[in-house]
């Protein structure tokens, strides 16, 4: 009678170490899933953010090819990298592809410096600047790079704060056993230089 009384002992003993270890993968899990599905949202705001500015382009390179005389080379270098940026077309699970997500960040990062020397070449053509159409424009397009900056930053919060959980132990464990459902964000990078204002020469 007491052995069985030991047997059943040991058994629901292991048992409930069986239903608390369960219970507390699931727990895990659901966690990554929510820290996962975050960090798609934010990077979902990203991209937003990227096609706001690449739709106000057409209207900015039209208003800027009515000035007379105004640098081709630089209406060429603004259009060439919205198409690569378009021909840069991330995969789904981009944020946990370092190649991919590099190339994306480095296409959009293109565009966005053609954008800018766009603007500082604008400077020199007063008939297009006092325009109310290129003001207009230029005011959409600065708003849209300051929410592409707030955007990329909290993306890399979210990131960040998946990346750290992911790490964390035992919480490795459980996302080793998911194999590749669970890989490290990327991050986005700043820019050599960006820590410091632009020298603009004129």
């Amino acid at each position: 009678m007491r052995t069985v009384s030991r047997t059943g002992i040991i058994t629901i003993a292991i048992a409930l170490a069986l239903f608390l270890i369960g219970g507390s993968c699931v727990a895990t899990y659901n966690r990554l899933v929510r820290l996962d599905q975050a960090a798609q949202a934010q990077w979902a705001q990203v991209e937003n953010t990227y096609q706001r500015r690449a739709d106000l382009i057409p209207n900015l390179v039209a208003t800027v090819k009515g000035a007379a005389a105004f640098e081709r080379e630089t209406i060429i270098a603004v259009t060439e990298a919205r198409s690569r940026v378009g021909q840069v077309a991330p995969p789904r699970d981009v944020t946990s592809r370092p190649e991919q997500f590099q190339q994306y960040q480095q296409a959009q990062d293109q565009l966005g410096g053609a954008l800018s020397r766009l603007l500082v070449v604008a400077e020199a053509y007063p008939n297009l600047t006092a325009t109310q159409a290129f003001r207009d424009l230029q005011a959409q397009l600065e708003g849209t790079e300051n929410r592409i900056a707030v955007e990329r930053m909290r993306y890399n919060e979210a990131a960040r704060e998946f990346n750290i959980a992911r790490a964390s132990f035992p919480t490795s464990i459980v996302a080793g056993l998911f194999g590749g459902r669970f890989t490290d964000k990327q991050y986005f990078a700043a820019k050599a230089g960006s820590e410091a204002p632009p020298k603009v020469m004129f």
